[in-house]
């Protein structure tokens, strides 16, 4: 009991203990066996447009899209943000950056028109 290394005095075969979790022995895969992970929003089509995006908690803003990333972070130009309590008024922000962990909803203000909701009942 005096050796209290990890090898064989623990039940191992002998090999250091490498710690981690699960696995495969064999060779790390390469980079070609790998796919490349596609991001689930192509948002390039919006790339210098003008974009609505709300967050969780209820605000809100709008502003022109000059970039983003996988995480879904975004960098907005001329942004303003609507505010929509006590009474509705809108807040300049000029350059923006949107952490997207905390997006709900993105959607494009061109071709963007409130309709009547179907589901509510007819007065």
């Amino acid at each position: 009991m005096a050796d209290r290394g990890r090898g064989a005095a623990r039940g191992g075969r002998g090999a250091p203990f490498r710690g981690g979790r699960g696995g495969g022995s064999g060779p790390p895969a390469s980079t070609e066996e790998r796919k490349k992970r596609e991001a689930i929003l192509d948002l390039s089509k919006y790339v210098n447009e003008r974009i609505r995006v709300k967050f969780t908690g209820g605000r809100e803003v709008t502003g022109i899209l000059k970039g983003y990333d996988q995480l879904l972070n975004l960098v907005l130009d001329e942004v303003q943000e609507e505010i929509q309590e006590p009474e509705v008024h809108v807040r300049s922000l000029g350059l923006t950056v949107l952490r997207g962990p905390t997006i709900t909803l993105l959607s494009p203000v061109d071709g963007l028109e409130e309709i009547a909701n179907p589901f509510m009942a007819q007065e």
